[in-house]
């Protein structure tokens, strides 16, 4: 979108005056901004996905993009920049290296709170600001539809039984998103997570075409990834993730129902580099409150079986803490945590 012509100039001259009034007051734009004043970007934000292309990162970073950019709530364009690289640690360096600047934004998921406790990242989730939790999505555990598996509570038996005998496909690195959701899971069943011969893949379309074939006995996944073989009779869903039913999977009991007293969310959300002022990140957090309720942005959702779960910086930055320690638990528990 265009921010040139005679409306940019006008509104140059606009701040120019503003600025030498206020200078003429003993005032300024940066002490304005410091004690909660209004702020506006100045220049394109790069907005960075910390993965390739056509991933769940890339899909969310290029969604809101254009949702804000089309529904005018930013004024100026989010630039999508693809870092990809060591689960999100690439990217997630490159924005620390950008402290206190307001024209840097990138969006997240689990693994900001995983590959550090994994050790995998010299940053963590307090070396940036958090923004906004947009939505979130289950994770389903499935099978081949001809599988002996025909419950959440068959499969917890037999990897308690002998967890040797059966391997499960995830699309992450160990102690990454996948396979703290099966952990999780199976421990709350009353297996041992550790012993689970939990098998990795990059990406949940690898993960499931390995089940397909005959490579693993059960796989998990996002129920957005699963929802297209289940409906082809390929894949059958055990449970998913959340407490309550997925609205994209609508007839696959939660986890809660069959008995097992765990919940896991693929929650995404927006975050920027540390120390940015309060009307900075209220600016950002203003816009995406907004965005999540343009008509654009909830046929998108729809489509791509995403769940409107939004919390403004401060309630975002509290649930960060929450799930930090719940995963930190998990991968202790499977000796993954460094």
């Amino acid at each position: 979108m265009s921010r040139s012509g005679p409306r940019a100039v006008r509104a140059a001259v606009a701040v120019g005056s503003a600025a030498v009034l206020l200078a003429a007051c003993g005032g300024g734009g940066q002490q304005d901004a410091a004690s909660g004043g209004d702020w506006k970007p100045t220049k394109p934000i790069e907005y960075v996905a910390p993965a390739g292309t056509g991933g769940g990162w890339d899909t969310l970073a290029r969604t809101t993009a254009r949702v804000l950019d089309e529904s005018n709530l930013v004024d100026r364009p989010l630039r999508v920049v693809n870092k990809p690289g060591a689960g999100g640690a690439i990217g997630w360096s490159y924005v620390a290296k950008h402290q206190k600047d307001p024209h840097k934004l990138f969006v997240t998921s689990p693994p900001i709170l995983l590959v550090p406790l994994a050790g995998a990242s010299g940053q963590t989730y307090e070396d940036f600001t958090p923004i906004a939790r947009l939505n979130s999505e289950p994770l389903a555990y499935v099978v081949k539809a001809n599988s002996p598996y025909k419950t959440f509570g068959d499969l917890a038996k037999k990897l308690k039984a002998s967890p040797k005998d059966v391997s499960v496909a995830g699309g992450s690195g160990p102690g990454s998103l996948d396979h703290v959701g099966l952990a999780g899971a199976v421990q709350a069943a009353g297996a041992d997570a550790s012993k689970v011969k939990y098998v990795p893949f990059d990406g949940g379309g690898e993960a499931l075409t390995s089940l397909l074939g005959g490579h693993a006995d059960a796989a998990v996944a996002g129920a957005s990834e699963v929802q297209p073989l289940v409906r082809s009779g390929d894949l059958r869903v055990l449970a998913v993730s959340s407490k309550e039913r997925s609205p994209i999977l609508p007839e696959t009991p939660s986890l809660t129902e069959t008995g097992v007293d765990y919940a896991f969310d693929i929650w995404r959300g927006v975050m920027a580099p540390k120390d940015l002022s309060e009307s900075q990140i209220a600016y950002y957090e203003k816009a995406y409150a907004e965005m999540v309720k343009q008509d654009s942005w909830k046929k998108a959702s729809e489509k791509l079986g995403w769940t409107d779960a939004f919390m403004g910086s401060k309630e975002f930055g509290t649930f960060l803490d929450e799930q930090n320690k719940e995963y930190s638990e998990v991968l202790t528990s499977v000796g993954l945590k460094k």
